[in-house]
Parts: C-alpha cells; sequence; structure tokens
C-alpha cells in the first residue's frame, strides 16, 4: 500500500495516528490483548512487542508495557528457587566440557536437568533434554520419583527423536541420577560424550536452567493440576506443541525452536564443535605446552572413539591427524 501510495511507512502509520488515534489505539490494544490470550499470560512486553512487530504493528515497547499494566496483562511473576541437586555421592564426574565447546549446529551438545512440580497431594519429577544450539526441547520424562529412571526415559526420548551422530557431549549436573553406572552405560553404548557442572555453578547449565525457570512461571505456577496424568497432558501441550513450536525465544532472534533450526540446517549443517584447552607459549616447541586458561587454542573433538581409547580431549586431538602429546603431571581440574 505504501509503495502505491509512494509514501514511507512511517509517514503512513503517523498520518493513522493522526487521523484515527482511537482507532488505532483500539487496534493496538486488540491485538496486544489477542496475543496475551493466545500465549495464556505466558509472554512478557517484550515478546509481545517483537509479535507486534512480526505482525505489521510497530509499536513501541514502552507502550506495550503501558496498556499491558492498565489491561492487567502482565505476565505472571516467578517464585523462589528451590535446589534439588544431590552431589553428595562418590560416583565419577566427568570433566565439564560444555563450557570449552563452540557450537556450529545442532546435535553436538544436549544439556539435562530435572526439577520437582507440586501436584494437590503429591510431588512428581520433570526431567528434560534441551539441543543447546537451538534449545529445543529434545525429551523429557515424568515420575513421581527422582531416581536414576526418570533422566534415562528422557535420554531414551531423545534419542528416538533425534538419532545423534557419535562425539555428542552430554551435559548435567553433577547429581546422582546423571553420574549412576546405569545412566552413564547409556551415553557410552550410544557413543555419547559425559560432561558434568563445576560445583554449585549453574551458569554452566544455564539453558536448561532458563527453561526451567519458564516452565515454572509460565505453565506449572498459571494452573492447578488434577493428577500426573492431567500434568503430562499440560507437558506435553506446552513443551512439545507450544514452546518448541510456537513460542518465541529472545536467544534465538524471537523465533521458535524449531524455526530457527530449519532455518539454519541450509546454512549451517551440524558439523563438529571446537573445543578449547590451551596453546603453546610463543617461542616453545610443542613439547612445552603450558595449560593456560587466559590462553586457549580451538581444537576438534573428533569422535567419541578417541576420547573411548583413553586419549583425553585435553591432548590436542584432531580429526585427521591423531597428535597426542604426552600426558600432563596433573590431571585437569574442571
Amino acid at each position: 500500500m505504501c509503495q502505491l501510495a509512494q509514501v514511507s511507512r512511517a509517514g503512513f502509520y503517523r498520518s493513522l495516528q493522526e487521523h484515527q488515534p482511537m482507532e488505532e489505539d483500539m487496534d493496538v490494544r486488540s491485538a496486544i490483548q489477542g496475543i496475551a490470550v493466545e500465549h495464556r499470560r505466558r509472554y512478557g512486553y517484550r515478546r509481545i512487542t517483537a509479535e507486534l512487530h512480526q505482525r505489521g504493528l510497530l509499536v513501541n515497547h514502552k507502550r506495550v508495557v503501558r496498556l499491558m499494566r492498565e489491561d492487567n496483562l502482565l505476565a505472571v511473576q516467578p517464585r523462589a528457587f528451590v535446589v534439588t541437586t544431590d552431589a553428595q555421592h562418590d560416583l565419577e564426574v566427568y570433566l565439564n566440557l560444555a563450557r570449552r565447546l563452540t557450537l556450529t549446529g545442532i546435535n553436538q551438545l544436549w544439556v539435562a536437568d530435572s526439577t520437582y512440580i507440586r501436584l494437590k497431594g503429591e510431588f512428581v519429577y520433570l526431567a528434560v533434554m534441551l539441543d543447546a544450539y537451538s534449545r529445543k526441547v529434545v525429551g523429557w520424562a515424568l515420575a513421581r520419583t527422582l531416581a536414576a529412571r526418570l533422566p534415562i526415559v528422557a535420554l531414551a526420548h531423545a534419542l528416538a527423536e533425534r538419532h545423534p551422530p557419535p562425539g555428542l557431549v552430554h551435559h548435567s549436573d553433577r547429581g546422582v541420577q546423571y553420574a549412576s553406572e546405569e545412566y552413564v552405560t547409556m551415553l557410552r553404548a550410544h557413543h555419547m560424550i559425559p560432561s558434568m557442572s563445576r560445583p554449585a555453578n549453574p551458569y554452566d547449565n544455564a539453558s536448561c536452567e532458563s527453561f526451567m525457570k519458564t516452565l515454572k512461571r509460565e505453565e506449572i505456577y498459571a494452573n492447578t493440576y488434577r493428577d500426573l496424568d492431567h500434568l503430562r497432558m499440560n507437558m506435553e501441550a506446552f513443551i512439545d506443541q507450544y514452546y518448541n513450536r510456537a513460542r518465541l525465544h529472545s536467544a534465538l532472534g524471537y523465533r521458535p525452536p524449531e524455526e530457527f533450526e530449519h532455518a539454519v540446517a541450509p546454512v549451517n549443517p551440524s558439523g563438529a564443535a571446537t573445543i578449547q584447552f590451551f596453546q603453546p607459549a610463543e617461542g616453545s616447541d610443542r613439547e612445552g605446552v603450558k595449560r593456560v586458561r587466559k590462553n586457549i587454542r580451538p581444537t576438534r573433538v573428533c569422535s567419541f572413539w578417541c576420547l573411548n581409547r583413553g586419549v583425553h580431549p585435553s591432548r590436542l586431538c584432531s580429526c585427521c591427524a591423531h597428535l597426542h602429546l604426552p600426558p600432563p603431571h596433573s590431571s585437569l581440574v574442571s
């Protein structure tokens, strides 16, 4: 319309506001209310502003906040955080690889976490698995006990959904469920590399923690569930139908995870991620390499088999030529 009339878009909207201020204001208010109802008050002003822009309404975010406050449409607020991780065990704890990875595509790093949900007469537990590159939930499971079987079911769901290539890094906290022999054996059987967070540091698993916050704020705290079956039905609708396919994600340029994966798949086909550990000091040979955290050199994790043969990734493993340095005198501390 603007091209036919040979006027700018800004001039058109300015004239619309000047000649029909009430109608334009009601159109914006109606669109905001429609978006808020469609997403069941899960969206805050940032996502509603982005949605309005995608629909062709150029509205400032401050105006969106004002209209939402006037119409009592502000998003549901969060509750206090409760820690559920049990890291007091004698099982093996694995090196933190997630914070050293530079991702280039999907199925390179999966992050896992679990949380509790309060029902009317009991507590139940939810385990989820996210692709760290696209933030898509690739697997989840619900159970009445926080045992090793719960994350195993979520992992099996993710494997059946994605069929990842060998060498995928699986990152989690140091909870006993993820460190159990049964869980680690399943990772090894599918050629996945275990990785665990540092003690009391949720930032290593930030994307999964962020999803848990979104889930509780936008779904769990906004509803009351009769029983486990009712909760499972709502989880399926929120995760599979809404979060993965419809909800705009700020870290993905305000696109849903599935749309983001489809958009980047032709541009960045899933390949190998790079991992950073150390680099040789200037003027020294390769045998004089020093592990300096501020001086790192990207190294490619070529395959699960190299790590499975006992070759640590900090020994400069390469896809084409396996150049293994002598092991350091002390083990690498995460």
